[in-house]
């Protein structure tokens, strides 16, 4: 009987296997790098940088655009490098590491979309007692338990992955190691880890946006006892929160919440929020709150001092 051995790298198909293509997408997503750590850097800058941004929204905030750049990071700068090659390998090793970044900043993101949420909602019901209850020790704390529960969530998908048998096929049709494609490849029965992962991943999902939507509408319904112009600067802030969070947990929705399976859509929602939306985010930020916009103009004002 043959023995099978545990492959040691993985081949990627990545998005597409035409030369021009690739080219093509070579100008794209270094374009789309560039833009999201310039703009989250520079927000991660203006908020360290400027004392009336020294509040709980922007320190949140500043945290926020910091794990958008690093998110980014662990995936787009090796599919950039990758479209110069005809056969993209990863070994085994670096497939794991990137798997586990990936699901850190990524789960650690999403408690901090909860985190910003609820920091809206003390700010608009609870006005008069914000800063007590947004003092800087809670603000740690809050920022330390979404790190912690996005190194968990990490480390769930790291113990059902990296004792796999991987004995062949190597080939991953995707641009980089994520759970359904990975398991794919397993040469074992992976239904009850599929399962996991859908509880882990899609259960986080869909409880996570309910609660953000609920929490929403309970703000929606207190900005009745708010003036003209605490209802206009709350909806402009609420409303970048929201397209975020919609941005973020939508296709996060599509590609956990389904038994484990992989389709021909999962790689373009994958680019979708694992690049595209981290470019987004400081756009949204910056170009809906005045606040932000100014501090950054003073910034560029003193550093041309």
């Amino acid at each position: 009987m043959e023995q099978r051995i545990n492959v040691t790298e993985f081949v990627l198909l990545g998005l597409t296997q035409s030369p021009q293509g690739q080219k093509i997408l070579f100008v794209i997503f270094l374009l789309i790098y560039l833009v999201t750590m310039v703009g989250n850097l520079l927000i991660v800058l203006t908020v360290v940088s400027s004392p009336t941004l020294h509040v709980p929204m922007y320190f949140f905030l500043g945290n926020l655009s910091f794990m958008d750049a690093v998110y980014s990071t662990t995936v787009t700068p090796n599919m950039i490098i990758d479209l110069f090659y005809v056969k993209k390998t990863i070994s085994f090793q670096a497939c794991m590491i990137q798997l586990f970044t990936e699901h850190l900043f990524g789960g650690a993101e999403i408690l901090l979309l909860v985190v910003m949420a609820y920091d809206r909602y003390v700010a608009i019901c609870k006005p008069l007692h914000y800063m007590t209850i947004m003092n800087q020790w809670v603000c740690t704390l809050l920022l330390l338990l979404a790190w912690t529960g996005g190194f968990l969530h990490a480390i769930i998908h790291i113990l059902f992955v990296y004792n796999l048998p991987f004995c062949g096929p190597n080939v991953i049709d995707h641009f980089g190691c994520d759970m359904y494609p990975l398991l794919k490849l397993a040469c074992t029965d992976i239904h009850i880890i599929g399962f996991s992962v859908l509880a882990n991943d899609g259960a986080i999902c869909v409880v996570l946006f309910t609660l953000l939507l609920v929490s929403y509408g309970v703000i929606l319904r207190s900005l009745k006892n708010l003036s003209q112009e605490g209802r206009r600067k709350a909806l402009s802030t609420c409303g970048s929160h929201v397209t975020v969070v919609v941005l973020f947990f939508v296709p996060c929705v599509f590609l956990y919440v389904r038994p484990p399976s992989t389709l021909p859509t999962d790689k373009s929602l994958a680019v979708f929020y694992t690049i595209v939306t981290p470019m987004l985010n400081p756009l949204i930020y910056t170009l809906r709150n005045e606040e932000m916009q100014n501090a950054m103009k003073k910034l560029w004002i003193r550093r041309r001092k």
